[in-house]
């Protein structure tokens, strides 16, 4: 019998231990089956910080390294400069990279570091019981905000790719979502284009993942993705918001 649908070689067969509807499985899986389909799994290095997804390690085929809550483009950084023929990538949740992660994160970028970060935006610290994320939408309720984001005294959530973008340096910052075939789809090939744009040694790429967190946002995982489609891509717009390669030959 002919396979027509299998595992990524990238992933080991370990189960994951995310909540059902969590959309962090299918992020595993694109980010895998980028690459299996480059055919660098053997001089990849993948960087876990704390989080969600800080079992990364277990579930990539691929060198993992652990790295100190929002520290892995430090980390990233000092591998990629150390070991400058590997892929290096980074995979983080909201509250790691836009929160205590942040400086790391705009240095790595203002710097145009050759590697790829993958970031997960659920709008909520899913790992430590949903209290409000830099993410999290105004008015949203979650453990320390039970009467909704106060914008007045919380402040607006930070938008990771616009904020990005006005910097010179990085040479790609992508926004996808993964609530519904099209968009992984999409989010698929963003994920393919940040790994070749490292292969080809142009800097610092970014996805932004838009993401579900069932469990902390007190939802069946069907409604969470409306949530998705309804709130977050609204405030959270997918697209390009930096691809110097395509600007160059628009050029």
């Amino acid at each position: 019998m002919a396979v027509v649908f299998e595992k990524p070689k990238a992933l080991t067969d370990a189960p994951f231990h995310y909540c059902p509807g969590c959309t962090h499985g299918i992020i595993h899986r694109l980010v895998a089956e980028a690459i299996d389909e480059l055919g660098i799994e053997g001089k990849t290095v993948g960087v876990a910080p704390v989080g969600c997804a800080v079992m990364a390690y277990d579930y990539f085929a691929c060198d993992m390294v652990e790295a100190a809550h929002g520290r892995a483009p430090a980390v990233a950084t000092g591998l990629k400069r150390a070991l400058p023929e590997n892929i290096i990538f980074t995979y983080q949740g909201d509250g790691d990279l836009a929160s205590i992660g942040m400086a790391e994160t705009v240095h790595a970028a203002t710097r145009n570091e050759n590697i790829t970060i993958i970031f997960v935006n659920n709008a909520i610290y899913g790992m430590t019981g949903g209290q409000m994320a830099p993410t999290s939408l105004p008015g949203q309720v979650t453990q320390t905000s039970p009467y909704g984001r106060d914008v007045k005294t919380a402040g607006f959530p930070i938008k990771v790719s616009e904020l990005l973008s006005a910097l010179d340096a990085p040479e790609y910052i992508e926004r996808v979502a993964v609530n519904n075939v099209k968009n992984v789809r999409n989010a698929k090939k963003a994920i393919k284009k940040a790994f070749q744009n490292q292969i080809e040694g142009k800097g610092f790429s970014l996805v932004e993942v838009v993401s579900s967190c069932p469990t902390n946002w007190g939802m069946t995982p069907s409604k969470a993705l409306e949530w998705v489609e309804e709130k977050m891509i609204p405030y959270y717009p997918l697209g390009v918001y930096r691809d110097k390669s395509a600007e160059k030959k628009e050029d």
